[in-house]
């Protein structure tokens, strides 16, 4: 299979490289440092058991000309989705399955600008990884991936989970993957902006009584907008899950938290603006999100002054 990852990151190096080792994989990049080590030496990837894996997809800064591939995966940050598709048009021809696994929800949106319905992949994953340095990640830690389609049976997907799966990522299809990408934002729209906006660790949002109020009224609420989308979730379950996030990994620092400390835009709009778009949608008020997208984009125009 023909697989292009744009965008090679921590999570596209790591899926590219991976699926580099049984399929013919083009890794995307506009970083030219990233591009060239790859080219030149490999993708080295540290794994969690200390193991290391060296893998050797193609990577290119442009695309102009090429053939379309297979599957085109999406793996830059949300903001940039629509210019990173743009740009390697190329890629997308009339059979392409062009996919998302990239964190929040609604990227499908973007995706329906370059393929219809029937071409879209909607995904999560619960691999994590980071970057060390150019061609060089760590693969922090494993898990599934699910993927699905926006509209009917998504075992029609089955080659591609197949393709994921012989490369070492185990995937499988899931017609609820919807359910299963709101299940995951539950946190990222909590705690997540959270740290970011009080420029905290994970911790500090499960010790200190005003953080941790403000932390369940969120939850709640996404909860109440997501049953208005027709998915249905227990508030106190979920609240439990987020609690749990921030115990376990108390020093724990989230990309958002990162994003606005080092004055660098934030993917918020694809986070707790997904909340805030699925309100406006079915109805569902959504105030407290709509309070920390604003107050986001307000600390990303401060750092920019």
């Amino acid at each position: 299979m023909r697989i292009a990852v744009i965008g090679a990151g921590a999570m596209g190096a790591l899926f590219g490289g991976y699926l580099s080792r049984k399929h013919d994989v083009l890794l995307v990049d506009v970083n030219k440092a990233q591009v060239d080590t790859i080219h030149a030496k490999g993708l080295t990837i540290h794994e969690a058991d200390g193991s290391v894996t060296l893998c050797h997809p193609k990577a290119v800064l442009h695309t102009q000309g090429m053939a379309p591939a297979d599957v085109v995966i999406l793996f830059v940050k949300a903001m940039f989705s629509d210019s990173a598709l743009a740009n390697n048009r190329s890629l997308i021809g009339p059979d392409t399955m062009l996919m998302t696994l990239q964190n929040g929800s609604g990227h499908e949106d973007t995706l329906l600008k370059f393929v219809d319905r029937r071409h879209v992949v909607i995904g999560t994953t619960q691999h994590n990884s980071a970057v060390l340095g150019f061609g060089e990640i760590r693969h922090g830690g494993s898990g599934k991936t699910c993927i699905g389609c926006l509209d009917g049976d998504s075992q029609r997907l089955a080659p591609i989970a197949q393709a994921f799966t012989e490369s070492g990522l185990v995937t499988v299809c899931d017609d609820q993957v919807q359910r299963l990408i709101w299940d995951k934002l539950f946190t990222n729209v909590s705690a997540s902006v959270l740290t970011g906006i009080l420029q905290v660790p994970l911790g500090f949002i499960a010790k200190d009584a005003h953080a941790w109020a403000l932390c369940r009224t969120l939850v709640c609420e996404a909860v109440a907008v997501a049953a208005g989308e027709g998915l249905v979730f227990d508030a106190e379950e979920k609240i439990a899950q987020v609690r749990a996030v921030c115990e376990k990994s108390p020093e724990g620092l989230t990309s958002i938290y990162a994003d606005l400390r080092a004055g660098r835009r934030t993917e918020v709009d694809t986070i707790s603006g997904s909340v805030v778009r699925a309100s406006r949608r079915n109805g569902v008020p959504a105030p407290t999100h709509e309070a920390m997208v604003a107050l986001v984009h307000a600390m990303e125009a401060k750092a920019a002054l």
